[in-house]
């Protein structure tokens, strides 16, 4: 193993650390720049940050609460995202009494509101105005800005023409049934 690798590991031990420790959470280590979803930790070291027996670790496998990540050799590999719900796991399990399935339940609540609250920031810190595509199937997807679409937007706004009333445009060969919506901002 590489020193960058090593210490790469320690970094993310102290951050499960402070996860542990209740100093640090999974959406402050993400904003940081730590991938919560690489599989670093081995079950004995999981199983000792997250302060288990490595075979409960196993048991939450079998069962489904907390699925690691496999290497290819099979051996089982656990992120931030595992260690976290390892934690909050054992104290719902020790200290509230919370059975698996109720534990799994909860668990995964928290995961979609945690993933809710990040599309949240992530459109309040972006205040422009977003474009999105949308294909045959339905699926809507934003779409990057570039200076190219800039330029074609601009050209679009300046560039209007009137159509006669009624009148719509529509080749015999499309076969699409896409809509484009658009506004234009008036400056």
């Amino acid at each position: 193993m590489s020193r960058m690798e090593q210490q790469k590991r320690r970094l993310y031990e102290m951050c499960a650390m402070a996860i542990a420790a209740g100093r640090a959470d999974l959406d402050g280590a993400s904003r940081v720049g730590f991938d919560i979803d690489l599989p670093v930790f081995s079950v004995g070291r999981a199983a000792e940050l997250a302060a288990v027996h490595p075979q409960t670790l196993r048991q939450y496998d079998r069962s489904g609460l907390v699925v690691p990540q496999r290497t290819s050799g099979g051996a089982r590999r656990y992120s931030l995202r595992d260690v976290d719900r390892l934690i909050q796991a054992q104290r719902m399990s020790q200290r509230d009494g919370i059975n698996l399935t109720g534990i799994a339940r909860i668990l995964n609540l928290e995961e979609e509101n945690r993933q809710l609250r990040r599309q949240l920031r992530a459109a309040r810190a972006d205040d422009r105005v977003s474009v999105f595509t949308a294909d045959m199937d339905g699926r809507i997807t934003e779409m990057r800005r570039c200076r190219r679409a800039r330029h074609w937007r601009h050209r679009l706004q300046t560039q209007t023409r009137e159509l006669a009333a009624g009148a719509s445009y529509r080749p015999a060969e499309a076969h699409s049934k896409s809509v484009v919506l658009w506004r234009t901002n008036h400056r």
